[in-house]
């Protein structure tokens, strides 16, 4: 069991060293697929020995062996978040991918992997950049739609769950268009919007509203906590796209039981 566990770890090293060139390349206009790796301060090819996940960085110290420059801290965190995703998406798979209808056996837990790797990027490209690419949302988007129209056609999800979904991504829309409006992109971006959209899509109703309050709740925290240590002054701003991923994550595995709480102390 260990030696699996440790062999699924170092697939998702590698996969996630794939998700550190997705997160470049896509925020410089480069497509992920073609070309080696290069150092981004000295552009020279980056050579497979010294691209190893994790492993390269340790040892070369953070730096790129021709010119010496720092390499940016995220590279191994992407990759190291990577590997403990795919450990945890197998671990937890038992407890959470239930479906034994064929094609859903596998369609299910492939879907939750692909829709985490796509988050990570989100959480990474926003945090990094302040950007969050289109192509990642309607990526997400595309996936989110057909798996619930598969469901649905398939007998496992009842349509009216399906426009559930539907109604709880318009509804998140049209409060973040609102925000926009209200703070004139000050506080919002569009980016934001369309990410919870898709968010709404993912997670129906009522988890998008548990992750929607987490995220705020935890955007405000970080506020408060670099206001008081000098790291930030008001009126500046903090990218929210990885807070929504955050708030997504913890309403995916606890939002129903946090939500059923809620409901236990209002009534």
């Amino acid at each position: 069991m260990i030696i699996l566990l440790a062999s699924i770890f170092l697939l998702g090293l590698v996969v996630g060293s794939f998700l550190n060139v997705v997160i470049y390349r896509t925020l410089h206009g480069e497509s992920p697929f073609e070309g080696r790796s290069r150092c981004p301060h000295c552009h020279r090819t980056i050579r497979a020995v010294d691209n190893i996940p994790l492993l390269s960085y340790i040892l070369l110290g953070g730096r790129c062996r021709r010119c010496r420059a720092y390499i940016s801290w995220s590279y191994p965190v992407v990759e190291l978040l990577t590997g403990v995703l795919f450990v945890w998406w197998f671990v937890a798979g038992s407890a959470i991918f239930r479906l034994t209808q064929y094609p859903f056996v596998h369609l299910q837990p492939l879907f939750w992997l692909v829709i985490g790797l796509l988050l990570l990027v989100v959480f990474f490209t926003d945090l990094l950049y302040g950007v969050i690419p289109d192509v990642i949302v309607w990526i997400l988007g595309f996936s989110a739609l057909l798996y619930r129209v598969l469901l649905t056609m398939g007998g496992i999800m009842q349509p009216a769950d399906f426009w559930y979904s539907l109604v709880s991504g318009v509804g998140v829309l049209a409060f973040f268009l609102g925000l926009i409006a209200i703070t004139r992109g000050r506080g919002m971006g569009m980016g934001d919007a369309k990410l919870a959209f898709v968010l709404g899509l993912i997670l129906g109703w009522p988890r998008i509203v548990v992750a929607i309050f987490l995220s705020f709740s935890l955007g405000a925290l970080v506020a408060l906590l670099l206001l008081a240590i000098g790291k930030k002054r008001f009126g500046q701003t903090l990218p929210f796209g990885p807070f929504l991923v955050v708030g997504t994550a913890i309403a995916l595995v606890w939002g129903g039981q946090l939500w059923s709480s809620y409901l236990t102390l209002l009534f």
